[in-house]
């Protein structure tokens, strides 16, 4: 399926809206793009040995239990996952890869997202709820903030589901107590945004603060398509 335009929506009801579920990486930080191309151009990884390793393990037409989706739900640790990766990639002098802390290094450019959060912000002053569920690659969570602006905080590695699996989205949905259909879902992967649809949340397709910002205003009294409160 291709991707959504930005901040699209991908049902059309209109109502009202008690919780919000944003994903982390990419949502409520600076894209996860700009810090792997950065990772690449540092470490001098050969970006297509990179992109072949995502199709392989991350596509629509991956099997179940690659390394990716072992590592989001937490049954391989971060040096396990970073030996397998090392093995499949190469350096653009066409040499192997230190597996040492390349996870680490994959996210080190990433920056939360102040706009983002001045959003969170914005639907909590509404009295709307927000929640977190996140697909984690073994990521250093700024917990102390996160934990004090959502409830609940759903990290996939803790819980042994992931996105885009019906079980995940069940699983925030039973800790909300709420019905999918008073629940929006915030997510940059189509694959996630799509499944959330299905299973039958209000999603958005993030793209940028101000496009999600809008479609959400279109669920929620009070909130503006720009940053503040009407």
């Amino acid at each position: 399926m291709d991707s959504q335009a930005a901040g699209s929506l991908t049902r059309p009801d209109t109502g009202s809206v008690e919780a919000v579920v944003f994903d982390y990486g990419g949502v409520l930080t600076t894209p996860v793009g700009d810090s792997l191309r950065a990772w690449m151009d540092r470490d001098r990884i050969d970006p297509d040995s990179f992109s072949r390793v995502l199709k392989s393990w991350m596509s629509r037409d991956a099997p179940d239990g690659t390394p990716i989706h072992r590592l989001e739900k937490g049954h391989i640790s971060i040096p396990e996952f970073d030996s397998l990766l090392a093995a499949e990639l190469r350096s653009r002098d066409d040499g192997p890869v230190e597996s040492a802390g390349l996870l680490a290094g994959m996210f080190a450019e990433m920056r939360l997202d102040s706009e983002m959060f001045a959003l969170v912000a914005d639907l909590r002053a509404l009295g709307v709820r927000v929640a977190l569920l996140s697909n984690s690659w073994g990521n250093t969570y700024p917990r102390a903030q996160i934990d004090a602006l959502f409830s609940p905080v759903v990290i996939s590695g803790e819980i042994g589901m992931r996105k885009p699996d019906r079980d995940a989205f069940e699983h925030v949905l039973n800790l909300l107590e709420l019905p999918s259909e008073k629940v929006a879902f915030v997510d940059d992967a189509d694959v996630n945004t799509v499944a959330a649809s299905q299973f039958g949340l209000r999603a958005v397709h993030h793209r940028d603060v101000e496009s999600t910002r809008a479609a959400l205003s279109q669920w929620i009294d009070g909130l503006v398509g720009e940053q503040g409160l009407k």
